[in-house]
């Protein structure tokens, strides 16, 4: 069936309801079928080599439209651009225009910078003090950054790598498949049938995301009209027209019209910040995230324990490395509750937690023959990496998010921009460092890496999956450097997620299948609480990773278990 203009009408009640008889009936509550696992894992990635310039992404269209920049001449800050803009249309249950967004950028010398993308709360909360919904226009509290990301980067582009290509050229594929149609990826499907039984309580996504309520089938063409002239007023008129011309007036009343307390001044007022980036040594290099209120600096201190390990003593795979990684996690996750929010309204111990003294004591208090207890709590989310590196040797390391998959479920009106729902990272309990206030920004899962050797990039990585980012990273960054494995195989080895997830609300381990019988006997006698998830399953994360090698080249992979991959020059 091809989609249309006419897909977009609201769904009957009758249509609404066939959608949750045929969609989530197989589901459950708390179980998702391995078929459907099967199915997200079905575009399985590769190993991209070359010497000219390379991007790397979870959908191969984004990936292509970034390497047609490289191809032209562009740079990496240009193609991560064009590739994030693409992904804005081919993966939109993941990412969109309404979320926000963090980029780290180097030249080939390690010369750079962060943008921490992050929308702020708005102007005019709801005072009523009731807790923050999860979905819905309760949920659409917060300003979107990512488009002034993205600008702030261009100029960046232009003023220090000479950029030549135009902000309007870098939409042209983005535009293309919105009003066109791209085949419907498996992730899209995937992600759908998980939340069919919630999907027909959120009208907007039925409206744009469904043809009259059926969810669509994978390859089915899938086309978003509405998104696709928003996408075509932003290249023409730029990046600020999301902010203070007419297109962030007809979002400010889409959001107002659907219960957003958010208004055109807090659009207005939104900008990305240029920040210096946070840095722990590891094996005889550099690993660089982003400041708070994101979660950067807990992927910093997790790899900071980790260094104080002879991890090349250990075998990779064993229950050994799985028991140290997750140790580790525990001990920067429980500093990470404790501390981490927006630092212009609460005191961040920055320093202190990255600091020698600290690092230390975390990786003494690790006992290597016993779990230590794990209470604390889970926090979703779902994400996009992308990594570009140019043929001059500059580089991109770059997340975008609308936080849960499916954002707040709203529309803003006939814009087809899905607005994120990071407000409900937000609490109003007030002895929370998070608490809701207006113009505070909420605590963020995001955060893209760089590792450094000689002061030169070496690595980019980033990805997916929200409280998974870090512990994913754990395992990818370990696989990449202690263990040297191309980007590939570090992506494909066998992970693990701690603490509850979509499909399971245990406070256990999660660890894919193919880890082996013998690593799930040996964590359980150490007192770890295992729970299998299936091999190459969707909850462990889309990770991407570029190296590049000593002679300049470079080595780049996108996770086998998402629709993506990298592709070089």
């Amino acid at each position: 069936m091809k989609r249309g203009e006419d897909h977009r009408r609201p769904a009957s009640t009758a249509s609404r309801r066939a959608l949750l008889l045929t969609s989530a009936a197989a589901l459950g509550a708390t179980t998702v079928p391995n078929h459907l696992f099967a199915e997200a894992s079905a575009a399985r990635g590769a190993l991209a080599r070359s010497s000219q310039g390379m991007v790397t992404s979870p959908h191969e269209l984004a990936s292509e439209a970034g390497r047609e920049v490289l191809r032209a001449g562009g740079n990496a800050i240009e193609a991560a651009i064009a590739v994030n803009a693409t992904l804005c249309v081919t993966y939109p249950h993941f990412c969109g225009l309404g979320g926000d967004a963090f980029m780290i950028i180097s030249d080939a010398k390690g010369n750079g910078v962060t943008l921490s993308g992050i929308g702020q709360a708005g102007a005019k909360l709801p005072q009523d003090g009731r807790a923050i919904p999860v979905r819905g226009p309760g949920s659409a509290i917060t300003a979107a950054a990512a488009v002034d990301t993205w600008d702030q980067a261009f100029e960046f582009s232009r003023r220090r790598w000479g950029g030549r290509q135009s902000w309007k050229d870098l939409f042209k594929h983005a535009v293309a498949h919105a009003a066109d149609g791209f085949p419907l990826t498996p992730s899209q499907r995937f992600w759908a049938n998980f939340r069919a039984n919630e999907i027909g309580q959120w009208p907007d996504i039925v409206r744009v995301f469904t043809a009259d309520g059926r969810i669509p089938d994978v390859g089915e063409t899938f086309r978003q009209p509405d998104l696709a002239r928003t996408l075509s007023l932003l290249a023409e008129n730029g990046a600020r027209d999301f902010y203070e011309g007419d297109l962030a007036q007809r979002i400010a009343r889409g959001l107002q019209r659907a219960g957003s307390p958010l208004t055109a001044e807090d659009l207005a007022r939104t900008r990305a910040r240029n920040e210096t980036a946070l840095r722990v040594p590891y094996r005889g290099g550099e690993l660089i995230s982003l400041r708070p209120p994101t979660q950067g600096i807990t992927t910093l201190e997790i790899m900071g324990i980790l260094d104080r390990f002879d991890l090349g003593s250990v075998p990779e795979g064993s229950a050994d490395y799985y028991h140290l990684l997750v140790e580790a996690v525990k001990r920067a996750f429980v500093d990470r509750n404790r501390y981490i929010a927006d630092p212009d309204f609460v005191d961040v111990p920055v320093n202190r937690l990255l600091s020698e003294s600290h690092l230390e004591a975390q990786a003494r208090a690790i006992d290597r023959r016993r779990a230590a207890p794990w209470p604390q709590v889970f926090k979703t989310g779902d994400t996009v990496f992308i990594g570009a590196v140019d043929r001059w040797g500059n580089c991109v390391s770059l997340l975008q998010t609308i936080y849960f998959d499916w954002g707040s479920g709203v529309v803003a009106g006939d814009t087809g921009i899905l607005w994120h729902n990071r407000g409900a990272a937000f609490s109003v309990d007030a002895g929370s460092i998070n608490l809701l206030r207006p113009g505070k920004r909420p605590f963020h899962t995001l955060n893209p890496g760089m590792y450094l050797r000689d002061g030169r990039p070496r690595l980019l990585y980033g990805t997916q999956g929200a409280d998974g980012q870090q512990q994913t990273l754990s395992a990818v960054l370990t696989r990449l450097i202690d263990y040297r494995m191309d980007p590939l195989t570090a992506l494909a080895r066998p992970r693990f997620l701690l603490g509850r997830t979509f499909s399971d609300s245990r406070d256990s381990l999660k660890l894919e299948l193919d880890a082996g019988q013998d690593v799930f006997a040996e964590l359980k006698a150490r007192g770890h609480e295992i729970s299998p998830i299936p091999a190459q399953s969707p909850l462990a994360g889309h990770p991407g990773a570029i190296r590049i090698e000593d002679d300049g080249s470079f080595v780049g992979a996108h996770d086998p278990r998402s629709d993506g991959l990298a592709l070089g020059l």
